[in-house]
């Protein structure tokens, strides 16, 4: 029997994926498979009915909540994670009424089992797919189990070295590494502040993306900066764009602002919304 010669057919190979990688990309257009919306925490500093309001007023449909908002006057005032189940029913009409949607919740998170139990539970009474959280290390597996149990997965997000474990890919890869109900939610803006391009965090995380928080930063490496508009730092979104329809993301960009500008950060999730759908147009 003849042995084959594998080094002659690597080059067929390497065409071959190529070729596969190109048709995965051409299946997705991010104008319709990508979900574009905001972040709730971009109106951190007002309630939520003014928030759903500022996003309605931008053109957006999906949102997503954090369990820690002030839900307004209409609702004493309490915070998301507080409201009854009548109140809870309440808020997912009120959403409804306005055309928009929510298919994730961020989580504040606790130390205990029972306190993310909990906290999935809100999310689920929102009517989430999928919740964004930063788990602790000590509970990954508990946290992983809990996700099974309400089927969402846990898209881990990403605060800067100092402040949370996931700060680098390589931390966040581990901490998914057998865990199939965990995926990622890639913070663009929070990783310059640890030195890492988003265009590499990016590439690294291929796969497990579930959602995007499209922030930019002046600077890499100043944990102390708030962020900029998106288009005006460092961050490189076309390449990203790119990136992610290479890889056959079909998820959630969800526009988030740390910045408190005055009155509101409305100004800028507008000039964001052009910015996007301008770079929608370019992708090529």
């Amino acid at each position: 029997m003849k042995h084959l010669n594998y080094w002659r057919l690597l080059p067929k190979v390497l065409v071959f994926l190529g070729l596969s990688l190109a048709l995965q990309a051409q299946k997705v257009n991010p104008s319709k498979d990508w979900k574009f919306g905001v972040a709730l925490w971009t109106f951190h500093t007002f309630h939520m009915m003014d928030a759903i309001a500022y996003v309605d007023s931008a053109g957006l449909s999906y949102l997503e909540p954090n369990t820690f908002q002030n839900t307004g006057p209409r609702f004493g005032n309490k915070s998301v994670a507080k409201l009854s189940d009548e109140e809870y029913a309440q808020l997912r009409k009120h959403v409804a009424d306005k055309n928009m949607q929510v298919h994730s919740v961020y989580l504040s998170g606790g130390n205990t089992l029972d306190l993310w139990q909990q906290q999935f539970e809100i999310a689920k009474k929102m009517g989430a797919r999928f919740v964004t959280a930063e788990p602790p290390l000590h509970l990954l597996d508990g946290i992983h189990d809990l996700a099974g149990k309400y089927q969402m997965k846990v898209a881990i997000h990403e605060h800067w070295k100092g402040v949370s474990k996931y700060w680098h890919p390589d931390s966040v890869l581990a901490a998914i590494q057998g865990r199939p109900n965990f995926g990622v939610c890639a913070d663009l803006g929070h990783w310059p502040k640890s030195g890492i391009n988003p265009l590499d965090a990016v590439k690294r995380l291929k796969g497990h993306i579930l959602a995007v928080h499209l922030k930019d930063i002046a600077e890499y490496n100043n944990p102390k900066l708030r962020d900029v508009p998106v288009g005006e730092g460092v961050v490189d979104f076309p390449g990203i764009f790119k990136e992610l329809k290479a890889q056959g993301f079909k998820g959630y960009i969800y526009i988030e602002r740390d910045a408190e500008d005055k009155p509101s950060n409305l100004p800028s999730v507008k000039k964001t919304v052009r910015y996007y759908q301008q770079k929608l147009k370019e992708l090529k």
